[in-house]
């Protein structure tokens, strides 16, 4: 059984809306809340894979950087 806000519920409801299409209603909002939640976790987790993938480029960038200026200077 899906969940359901009762905050929508009751706004619907007070603005006139019937009962059931007023329940359906509130339930697919909480679906889409539950989906976007979600979706915020899973970006949540691809933004600190980037976060470590710029920190990974930074130390290879810096070896090489270092390796050239040394053939340069040896």
């Amino acid at each position: 059984m899906s969940t359901m806000i009762t905050e929508v519920y009751e706004a619907f409801i007070s603005a006139g809306a019937p009962e059931d299409k007023a329940k359906a209603a509130a339930r697919a909002v909480a679906e889409y809340d539950s989906r976007f939640n979600r979706i915020d976790s899973d970006l949540a987790l691809v933004k600190a894979e980037i976060v470590l993938l710029k920190w990974m480029l930074v130390f290879v960038l810096a070896g090489v950087a270092s390796l050239v200026m040394k053939s340069f200077i040896a």
